[in-house]
C-alpha cells in the first residue's frame, strides 16, 4: 500500500551507533567509490565524482583516488561522518510531485526527494538517475549502488515512458522524426517509440526511450520548436504508476526486485 509523504514528529531519542569505525573485513581490497556505493551515498559512478572531489577521507585524509583499495583498518567518512556499507539492501518507488529536486542535498535549501522521505526511510538511499524539478513520475530511491548503476548505464537500454503535454499540437512529419531519430548538440537521440496518446488531444505525445541524456525529453521536442508543459515519468524498467498517487512512495515487492535485477543481468 502507498504511504503518504507527511512528516511525522519525533518522539524517540537519536540512537547512538556503536558500531566499530573501521570496515569490515569483507569489504578489504574493495575500490574505495564501490565501497562509497555500498554505503548507499551514490552510484558507483557518482561515487567516483564524489571523491574525486575531496569529499572522502581514509584515516583523517582525503583520498581522491576512486580505485584506492580498502583496508581493514581503514576509517572511512564522506563529509565528516563514518561511513559503512549498507547491509539491508532496500527499494522505494516514488510518484515524484514538481518542485521537488532528485538529488541527496541541495546547496539553495530546495526541497529534495530525500527530504520527502526522510521519516520514512531508516537507510541510507539516493535516487537512481535524474528527474528535472518540474518532471513528476517514478523514481526509485535505493542503497543498492550496483543496481543503480546498472539501471543507469546505456548499455542496459532501461525502458522510461514519458507522457509529454506541448505547448501546442504536434504535427505527423515532426513526430516522424522523432521516431527517426534526432540529431542533438551532444549527438543522436534515437526513442525507441513516439505515439499520440489515445483519445487525447493531439499536444500530447508517449514517448518510450533508454537513453538518460540531461533533460532529454524537454530537448527532443525543442529542437522541433515546442515547448513541454508538463512531463510525467509513467513507466521505468517495468514499474508502472498503477496504485501509487502523486506524492506517496512504497517499498518495491520481492517480485518487483527480481524484475529489475533480471533487466539488468545483476
Amino acid at each position: 500500500m502507498a504511504k503518504q509523504l507527511r512528516r511525522k514528529p519525533v518522539l524517540s531519542k537519536k540512537k547512538v551507533d556503536r558500531r566499530p569505525a573501521t570496515v569490515p573485513e569483507s569489504t578489504e581490497g574493495m575500490r574505495l567509490n564501490k565501497f562509497v556505493a555500498h554505503c548507499g551515498i551514490a552510484s558507483r559512478r557518482e561515487a567516483a565524482e564524489l571523491v574525486k572531489q575531496g569529499h572522502v577521507t581514509i584515516n583523517g585524509e582525503v583520498v581522491i583516488e576512486p580505485f584506492y583499495q580498502i583496508k581493514v583498518e581503514d576509517i572511512v567518512k564522506y563529509k565528516g561522518k563514518v561511513i559503512r556499507p549498507e547491509i539491508r539492501r532496500v527499494y522505494y518507488l516514488m510518484n515524484k510531485p514538481k518542485n521537488v529536486i532528485t538529488t541527496t542535498a541541495d546547496e539553495k535549501g530546495r526541497k529534495t526527494v530525500l527530504d520527502l522521505v526522510a521519516d520514512r526511510v531508516e537507510e541510507r538511499v539516493f535516487p537512481v538517475g535524474r528527474l528535472d524539478r518540474d518532471t513528476t513520475g517514478l523514481l526509485l530511491l535505493t542503497n543498492d549502488g550496483e543496481l543503480a548503476q546498472k539501471m543507469t548505464h546505456p548499455s542496459y537500454k532501461m525502458k522510461k515512458i514519458y507522457h509529454a503535454t506541448l505547448d501546442k499540437n504536434i504535427s505527423n512529419e515532426d513526430l516522424k522524426k522523432i521516431q527517426a531519430g534526432l540529431e542533438l548538440e551532444d549527438g543522436p537521440a534515437p526513442v525507441d517509440s513516439a505515439e499520440f496518446i489515445v483519445e487525447r488531444p493531439h499536444n500530447e505525445v508517449g514517448i518510450t526511450i533508454h537513453i538518460g541524456r540531461n533533460r532529454i525529453v524537454r530537448r527532443i521536442f525543442s529542437h522541433l520548436g515546442y515547448e513541454v508543459l508538463k512531463l510525467d515519468r509513467v513507466y521505468l524498467g517495468g514499474l508502472t504508476k498503477k496504485d501509487l498517487p502523486r506524492g506517496f512512495v512504497r517499498q518495491l515487492t520481492k517480485q518487483e526486485v527480481i524484475m529489475l535485477k533480471h533487466f539488468t543481468g545483476k
